[in-house]
């Protein structure tokens, strides 16, 4: 009986544009139906950003198909360096094409087209795993997707309008675009207006309170760190009150990256990062 986990990778097409997207599937290949953990990463992120291989691997010996995505325009190139370099589509990126994005992965992993295949994946398990910026897209594809089961953000955002200032729009929108740094490559990223036209013309699915008081009656594990110094904890917090039978987990000392940081060159998790996927394990026996 193989004990070792197995990985998958494939490639994604969307209706709505025309980039193909990196994913990838971790699973022990033993034959039985094992529920599904899409991952979705942050702002500035992706699916091999540092120790999340050795995540995704931890996850599959736990009895899991762990999946995990490039979003689209997060900035990779499929074939390229593996690390930020399409800035021009980085720029382009907004939180409907995220959303978007998700859907497909959902769509091909339930299509008889799946490399993954059907006798070790049991779909009607489903859950949304979510970090930083990817935590605020979980929380809103759960609201809008009846094949989510179950959703858990880490160091989650709950705001699409991460307080943008009547000065900043002016000049944002009078400019065309707005840069910010990268700090671990120093790369100036763009952000181009459109961003903002998205989020006003999809105000309601973007709403994240709203989705989550009104939308999502699936279970919700909410983890962050105390020390956080990108989200701050209130955050979470806050979204315990708008869901008040979700679970929140504090944990004391841990940072936004929970210990781990790129290049990761160890096989193993960051013991803060460990400490949030035992408690989502925890959550998902009970609740898938």
């Amino acid at each position: 009986m193989p004990t070792q986990p197995v990985r998958l990778d494939f490639l994604l097409s969307s209706t709505r544009h025309s980039r193909p997207f990196a994913a990838d599937a971790h699973y022990v290949p033993d034959g039985q139906p094992k529920p599904v953990v899409v991952f979705v990463h942050g702002f500035k992120g992706f699916k091999d950003w540092g120790h999340f291989n050795a995540l995704a691997e931890w996850f599959a010996r736990q009895g899991f198909a762990f999946v995990k995505l490039n979003l689209s325009h997060n900035g990779l190139v499929v074939g390229g360096t593996g690390d930020l370099e399409d800035l021009e589509a980085f720029g382009q990126n907004n939180f409907s094409l995220e959303l978007d994005d998700i859907g497909t992965l959902l769509d091909y992993l339930e299509s008889a087209g799946s490399v993954v295949p059907a006798t070790e994946i049991n779909f009607s398990r489903l859950a949304l795993i979510g970090h930083s910026r990817g935590g605020g897209l979980v929380l809103l594809k759960a609201a809008e997707d009846s094949r989510v089961t179950a959703v858990v953000t880490w160091a989650g955002i709950n705001n699409i309008n991460p307080g943008w200032t009547d000065a900043l729009m002016q000049q944002w929108q009078q400019q065309g675009v707005y840069h910010v740094e990268n700090s671990r490559t120093k790369q100036q990223l763009p952000l181009y207006y459109q961003i903002v036209e998205d989020y006003h013309s999809n105000r309601l699915r973007l709403d994240i309170p709203h989705n989550v008081r009104r939308h999502l009656p699936k279970p919700l594990l909410v983890v962050h760190g105390d020390q956080d110094e990108t989200v701050s904890v209130q955050r979470a917090h806050e979204l315990k009150t708008w869901k008040p039978d979700a679970e929140l987990l504090v944990l004391p000392g841990v940072t936004h990256n929970f210990g781990g940081g790129h290049p990761w060159h160890s096989t193993n998790v960051p013991a803060e990062a460990l400490q949030a996927a035992e408690a989502t394990v925890a959550f998902l026996r009970r609740e898938l």
